[in-house]
C-alpha cells in the first residue's frame, strides 16, 4: 500500500454551482487538528470537543487572519466514520467561489486532494464495507428511479454481499471435508463417498449462483436503463411521444417531414422502469446530407436498442418506409404504436398482421394523450413480468458482478464434468476452489490492486 493512502485528504462533496450549502470534506489522521488551524470561534478548540457534534465559528486563513467564510463544522473521531478514520466536514455558503477558496485554504494547511472515489476506497481498505458495498455507493448516487435507489440501498446494506459468503461458505465446508476424507480415509469406498459429496455440493452451489444470474437482466435495466429507441417514418409522431413521457417540450415538433435531425437521448422514469429514450430522425433516403447524418444515426441507435417504439400513422394505409422498418426490428424487442388515433382510420389491421402477428399493438394519440398508460404498463411488462421485481429480491445489476457469476458457473460445470469422467477428487476440487475465488472477487476478498485503483477511479471526487 502506498504511503499516500494515510496521508489526510479532502475534497468538496457537494455538486458544483450556486446552493445553500457546500461541503468540504476531510478524512485522516490530520483531519481535526488541520481544520483546528483554519477555525475560529472564541477559545473552543476542535481538537478536544466531543466526537460527532457540529460547531459554529469561521474558516480563517491563519497567514493573514483574512475571514474566508461563516460557516458549521462537524467533527466525527475513528472509528465510527464513513472511512473508520477521523472525518471533518466543513459547511459553507453555497457557491462555486466559496467552497473553492475553503477548499484550498484546506490543502495549504496540510491536506492533500482526494482522488475520485478515495473516501469510499478507504472505507473498502479499513474494513468499513466490502467492495460490492462500495459498487453500490456509486449505484446509489447514479439511481434513475426509485427501484433502483431500493436495489442499491439493498447492495450497500450488505445484502448481496451476505449472499456471496454464504455461497463461499457452502464451497469452502465443502472443500475442508474433502481433505479431511483424502487425507483420514475411514472407509474403503472413500472415494466414491467424496466424489458424491463434490457432486452434491457443486449442484447446490451452481442452483445459488443461477438463482442470482436470473436477476441479472432486471437488474442491469434497473441500475444503467432500458435503451429505447423511438423509430418510425418522418413526421409519424415520435418526437411528440419523447415530449409526452418526459413531459416537457424537448424535441422540436412541427408538420414538416424531417424536423429532426439527430437523434435526442432522455432519461425517463416508466412505471419504475428507467428508460433512456432516443428519439431518432425519420429513417428514409434524403438528399439532405445533416438529415443523411441523421439517419444514419438512427440506425445505429435501432441496433443497439434493448427496446423498440415503432409508431406507424394509421390515419393512412402502410408505405414501404414503414414495411423496411418492421421488417428490419421483426426480430427485436417492439412495441408497435398506431399513432394519431383521433383521426380517421386508413390503416389495413390485416396487411399489418402479416408483419407483427405475434406483437403487442396499442392505439394512441399524442394530441390527445390516449394510450400512454397502456404503453407504460406494457413496458414494465416486458421485462418485469407486470410488475418492477419482487420486492425482497436481490438483483444483480453490476457488469463486472455478472460476469464473475459467469466465471463461476463455467467452473463448476468444469467440476461437473470432471467428475462425470472419472477424474481424480484432487485435481476436480482445483475448479471447485477457482468458483470460490471468483466469488471472492465480488465482495473484494480476492481481488487485486489493479482492478481497486481502476473500480474507484470511476468515482465522483468528494464520495
Amino acid at each position: 500500500m502506498n504511503i499516500t493512502e494515510f496521508d489526510t485528504i479532502a475534497a468538496i462533496s457537494t455538486p458544483p454551482g450556486e446552493g445553500a450549502i457546500g461541503i468540504v470534506r476531510l478524512s485522516g489522521e490530520d483531519a481535526i487538528a488541520i481544520a483546528d488551524s483554519i477555525y475560529k470561534s472564541g477559545s473552543k478548540r476542535l481538537e478536544i470537543v466531543p466526537s460527532h457534534t457540529l460547531h459554529y465559528g469561521h474558516i480563517v486563513n491563519p497567514k493573514t487572519e483574512e475571514v474566508i467564510d461563516e460557516v458549521m463544522v462537524t467533527v466525527m473521531r475513528a472509528p465510527k466514520t464513513f472511512t473508520r478514520e477521523d472525518v471533518v466536514e466543513i459547511n459553507c455558503h453555497g457557491g462555486i467561489i466559496s467552497v473553492n477558496r475553503l477548499l484550498q485554504t484546506v490543502l495549504q494547511n496540510g491536506a492533500r486532494m482526494a482522488e475520485p472515489g478515495e473516501f469510499t476506497k478507504r472505507a473498502f481498505l479499513n474494513g468499513r464495507i466490502d467492495l460490492s458495498q462500495a459498487e453500490a455507493v456509486m449505484d446509489l448516487i447514479r439511481a434513475k428511479t426509485d427501484k433502483a435507489m431500493d436495489v442499491a440501498l439493498s447492495q450497500l446494506d450488505g445484502d448481496l454481499s451476505n449472499l456471496i459468503r454464504n455461497i463461499r461458505q457452502i464451497i469452502l465446508n465443502t472443500l475442508a471435508e474433502v481433505e479431511v476424507n483424502i487425507d483420514y480415509p475411514e472407509y474403503d469406498d472413500v472415494e466414491e463417498v467424496t466424489t458424491r459429496l463434490l457432486k452434491e455440493k457443486t449442484v447446490e452451489v451452481k442452483g445459488h449462483v443461477e438463482q442470482l444470474l436470473r436477476t441479472a437482466q432486471q437488474g442491469k435495466i434497473l441500475r444503467d436503463g432500458l435503451e429505447t429507441a423511438i423509430i418510425g417514418r418522418p413526421n409519424v409522431g415520435k418526437s411528440s411521444l419523447l415530449n409526452r413521457l418526459i413531459r416537457e417540450e424537448k424535441a422540436i415538433v412541427t408538420e414538416i417531414a424531417g424536423t429532426t435531425r439527430d437523434t435526442i437521448e432522455e432519461y425517463v422514469n416508466v412505471n419504475g422502469v428507467p428508460l433512456k429514450l432516443i428519439d431518432t430522425a425519420g429513417i428514409r433516403e434524403t438528399d439532405d446530407i445533416v438529415e443523411r447524418i441523421g439517419v444514419e444515426r438512427s440506425r445505429k441507435a435501432l441496433l443497439d436498442a434493448d427496446l423498440i417504439l415503432l409508431l406507424i400513422n394509421q390515419s393512412e394505409s402502410l408505405n414501404d418506409e414503414d414495411k423496411v422498418l418492421l421488417d428490419a426490428t421483426q426480430m427485436m424487442n417492439r412495441i408497435i404504436l398506431l399513432n394519431k388515433s383521433d383521426l380517421e382510420t386508413r390503416l389495413s389491421l390485416e396487411e399489418l398482421a402479416e408483419w407483427s402477428s405475434e406483437d403487442k399493438i396499442i392505439q394512441t394519440s399524442m394530441l390527445t394523450q390516449s394510450g400512454l398508460d397502456q404503453l407504460e404498463t406494457q413496458i414494465a411488462a416486458l421485462f418485469f413480468s407486470g410488475e418492477t421485481g419482487e420486492r425482497d429480491a436481490t438483483y444483480i445489476s453490476n457488469v463486472r458482478h455478472i460476469a464473475l457469476l459467469h466465471d463461476t458457473v463455467e467452473a463448476l460445470d468444469e467440476v461437473l464434468t470432471g467428475i462425470e469422467s472419472g477424474m481424480p477428487v484432487d485435481l476436480v476440487q482445483i475448479d471447485f476452489t477457482r468458483a470460490w475465488e471468483l466469488l471472492g472477487e465480488i465482495t473484494g476478498d480476492t481481488v487485486q490492486d489493479e482492478l481497486l485503483t481502476q473500480l474507484f477511479s470511476q468515482f465522483c471526487l468528494g464520495k
